[in-house]
């Protein structure tokens, strides 16, 4: 039976797994690609999950892989172990980016790359306002459910100011913190619990 506080499937929240929200690793997730991570959500339903992990900077620049953005000299991020070929973009502009998905928290999935290409070139679009990933993460059906049950993941809303911190090592440490007092005690543990 469970506490009545804690609703089924997630013992750290009371909040539901949807687009828009994020996914903090629990501290001792010792996984290349999801430990100390925080997953932006952009798909769930009952086929599964889809997202980004968004503080996981690669030593590669946008403009390494977009020729036509010499200018633009932010990191690519590694966004997930899926489709690593794949270049995928989360951003704060909004619907002036034709195509692109409202996930809700002020955050927008894709859309015309050509118009993110402008807005870059016309210095509307910058690091503080937009990130580019190679590859997502997913989930199928029931397995993001199976690792909420385990706690690996605490379930918090997404927030602009923490996401898009140019200090991606900051990510991870504040987002906890944005999720309550209870959370405090994650950002001392350390990496390995060994050495605890």
């Amino acid at each position: 039976m469970n506490n009545q506080n804690e609703p089924p499937g997630n013992g750290f929240s009371k909040l539901k797994p949807s687009a828009g929200k994020i996914l903090i690793s629990e501290p001792f997730m010792n996984d290349f690609f999801f430990g100390r991570s925080v997953v932006l959500l952009a798909e769930h339903n009952h086929e599964g999950s889809v997202g980004v992990v968004i503080n996981k900077p690669l030593k590669y620049r946008v403009k390494d892989i977009l020729d036509d953005l010499i200018d633009y000299d932010d990191f690519l991020y590694l966004g997930g172990p899926v489709n690593k070929e794949h270049l995928l973009y989360v951003h704060t502009l909004g619907d002036s980016v034709p195509g692109s998905v409202d996930l809700t928290g002020g955050f927008w999935w894709g859309g015309d790359l050509q118009r993110i290409k402008h807005l870059i070139t016309a210095r509307v679009a910058n690091p503080n306002n937009l990130r580019f990933f190679s590859g997502y993460s997913g989930w199928s059906s029931g397995q993001l459910e199976g690792e909420l049950k385990r706690r690996s993941w605490l379930i918090s809303n997404s927030n602009t100011q923490v996401i898009l911190d140019s200090r991606a090592d900051r990510i991870w440490r504040n987002s906890v913190l944005q999720a309550g007092k209870r959370f405090s005690s994650w950002v001392n543990f350390p990496l390995s619990p060994e050495l605890n």
